[in-house]
């Protein structure tokens, strides 16, 4: 029975050997230094390409609020109501103006019928006709100029409107219906023209970042492709600022951090197949051609990279170049 329990211990590993050695099943790798590219993991924040706020023409109550967070609007859209009061007083009393300058222009205008008969009848001289013409335009030019205050007074009643200024989703709305704002205090900021990443890398990296260079980007859980579309001269608080390029990137949130891969160098290293590792008790293992057959050889494993004929590991010590590993 002892006996019979050891083989069957031991017939699994008898199989293994038996399919590593055998050359209908196995393949063989010379390994030798390949170039692999050393990224550097960095988050990346969405944001708007234009951020426009829209701004309070005149001051006053706001009255009516019609756009709240996260919003889509369009551009010229009513979004909110500035509301003064003391522009409806105003135009009163302009338009008390108005009526008591219109008297006055009748009364110029029948004093003037008037002096002319006289002049006619050799009563009154041409220089009180002349002082009469003049009282006449006086009164005229009054009553425009006051008309033209009055849609002045009128047209800022207007401006109380607020219009989006542009297409976009709305990002802050930092007012309430019921506050009070002065002339220019921001009602809503909105963020349009799409959105890009922006990266803050740190300054030791900046001599490798180049222009056009490829990137990932996983974003939602899934990986996407990116292109470094432009790099800053300038250096913020030790990190340099860069604009990434992406495809279809999620547009729901507005400075969302998306974590970025950047390729900041490259090195030689030894890549096997990711079948070709065996891993048992914690230990890797690769079977590599000795001697007319093959061994296994313990090693240390770094990291994984997906290249166009599958998966690889590299390899950081157990190995050297040259020797020839046994894939399956």
């Amino acid at each position: 029975m002892r006996i019979l329990r050891k083989i069957r211990m031991r017939m699994p590993l008898l199989l293994a050997a038996l399919v590593a050695g055998s050359p209908a099943l196995a393949g063989t790798l010379t390994l030798a230094p390949t170039t692999v590219t050393e990224w550097k993991a960095v988050y990346g924040r969405v944001e708007a390409r234009d951020t426009v706020p829209a701004r309070a023409r005149v001051g006053g109550l706001v009255v009516d609020l019609a756009v709240t967070e996260g919003e889509l609007v369009k551009a010229g859209q009513k979004i909110a109501t500035v509301q003064d009061d003391k522009i409806a007083f105003q135009v009163a009393a302009l338009d008390a103006q108005l009526r008591a300058l219109q008297a006055q222009l009748e009364t110029a205008q029948s004093e003037l019928a008037r002096g002319q008969t006289l002049v006619d009848k050799g009563v009154m001289t041409a220089q009180r006709l002349d002082q009469l013409r003049t009282e006449v335009d006086v009164a005229r030019n009054q009553l425009a100029a006051t008309e033209a205050q009055r849609s002045v007074i009128v047209q800022q009643g207007a401006e109380g409107d607020v219009f989006a200024p542009g297409d976009g989703r709305v990002l802050t709305v930092p007012v309430t219906r019921g506050a009070v704002i002065m002339a220019g205090e921001v009602v809503a900021t909105i963020g349009g023209g799409g959105v890009f990443l922006r990266l803050a890398v740190p300054e030791r990296y900046a001599a490798s970042l180049r222009e056009g260079a490829a990137i990932r980007i996983t974003a939602a859980g899934k990986e996407a492709p990116g292109r470094l579309a432009k790099i800053y001269p300038r250096i913020d608080n030790g990190r340099v600022i860069a604009d990434v390029e992406v495809d279809n990137l999620d547009t729901n949130f507005i400075d969302a951090r998306v974590l970025v891969e950047l390729p900041v160098a490259e090195r030689s290293a030894l890549l096997v197949p990711a079948s070709a590792i065996q891993t048992r008790s914690g230990i890797d293992f690769v079977r590599v051609a000795a001697g007319g057959g093959s061994v296994e050889r313990a090693v240390v494993t770094g990291e994984r990279t997906r290249r166009a004929e599958g998966g690889y590991v590299e390899i950081l010590t157990g190995l050297a170049a040259g020797e020839v590993v046994v894939t399956p």
